[in-house]
């Protein structure tokens, strides 16, 4: 495994990072416990979690996820091998503190307590702001998205967010804070705030990130690379997409999209053809597809952890093995030829 620095903090994390937001729906605490199991001792220290999951977001699988890692923590007695993150949920969700889910002081307290006791732990290591919460582009948004607020308004919650995440800092609750489905804005002025009012300062941002999602660049990775706030990539398989599995319509039964309810914005006739595009290649240098788009991100500069998600141990053990494949420089130029035939699918 190969670690990376998380921003200016002192934490080494794992460039493999857990995804955990399928268990309690689509796995088992059981399957859970044997992935978490595996990934620790493939050297992965670093799992993200939130408040919200499992995935799909319900009432009823509010917190399951946390709860597994908590028992896991618990049957295992390893904490303190463990770079562990989570997220307070953003506006918008009416189960969650009945709906009333700003992210403000009286909220982030609440979300942390709640996810220490389901956690089971003394403290989280990166707590992160799930989504803005003035909106952004990131959940198939990016279409419609204009960007209309106080700006008053966002920086006095800004500097209300970070108060009390120093006093939860303070308080040995989280070591560092980190953010989540941000734009370039936002990003650059949670960073100015901190320094203008000696704050704690954002050691990472949490956005969507793929051969078939690259919004982060070129603005906000040119930000990541240079203020040292690198990024976790979420979805860096477009959940599943680029396997092939989902082309010309398919569903697998027990896929994430099969049990998926909620309006699939990614799939379309151009994606499916970039999907082809990259399979191809894969199949022309006889590498699985998956390890290269996972590959693909690990070796981005801007990266701090690529964080994988699987249903079952197969995809986990594939997943985590493509920390060990170095693509050739004429993947990387057919990566881009691809890009520019299909420069931006959703």
């Amino acid at each position: 495994m190969e670690y990376r620095r998380l921003g200016r903090t002192e934490l080494e994390i794992s460039v493999i990072g857990l995804g955990t937001m399928t268990w309690g729906f689509q796995n088992t605490q059981e399957q859970g416990f044997e992935q978490m199991d595996y990934a620790l001792e493939q050297g992965i220290n670093f799992f993200d979690t939130a408040e919200m999951y499992a995935i799909p977001p319900t009432e009823k699988t509010f917190g399951t996820t946390e709860s597994i890692i908590g028992n896991w923590f618990a049957s295992r007695q390893n904490r303190e091998k463990v770079i562990l993150a989570s997220k307070i949920t953003g506006p918008g969700l009416p189960w969650i503190r009945e709906g009333k889910s700003f992210i403000d002081r009286k909220n982030i307290i609440q979300a942390v307590e709640g996810s220490l006791k389901r956690l089971q732990t003394d403290y989280i290591d990166l707590y992160q702001l799930h989504w803005p919460n003035r909106g952004s582009y990131h959940f198939g948004q990016v279409w419609d998205f204009a960007p209309a607020f106080d700006v008053q308004a966002e920086e006095e919650n800004f500097l209300e967010v970070l108060q009390v995440m120093q006093d939860l800092i303070q308080a040995g609750k989280i070591r560092h804070i980190g953010l989540s489905n941000e734009t370039a804005w936002g990003l650059t002025k949670w960073l100015q705030i901190a320094q203008q009012n000696n704050m704690p300062r954002m050691a990472s941002i949490q956005n969507e990130y793929s051969l078939l999602c690259r919004h982060f660049e070129p603005d906000l990775s040119e930000i990541a690379l240079h203020e040292d706030c690198g990024l976790l990539a979420w979805s860096p398989l477009c959940r599943g997409l680029l396997s092939g599995k989902y082309l010309n319509g398919a569903l697998p039964e027990g896929s994430r999209l099969s049990l998926d309810s909620r309006a699939d914005f990614r799939s379309s006739a151009q994606t499916d053809a970039a999907i082809k595009k990259y399979i191809d290649l894969a199949r022309q240098y006889e590498i699985d597809v998956c390890q290269m788009s996972l590959a693909f991100v690990n070796g981005r500069k801007f990266v701090n952890s690529t964080l994988i998600g699987a249903t079952n141990m197969q995809q986990l053990k594939s997943n985590i093995d493509s920390i060990l494949l170095a693509l050739p420089d004429d993947v990387y130029s057919e990566i881009e030829n691809i890009r520019r035939e299909y420069p931006m699918l959703y």
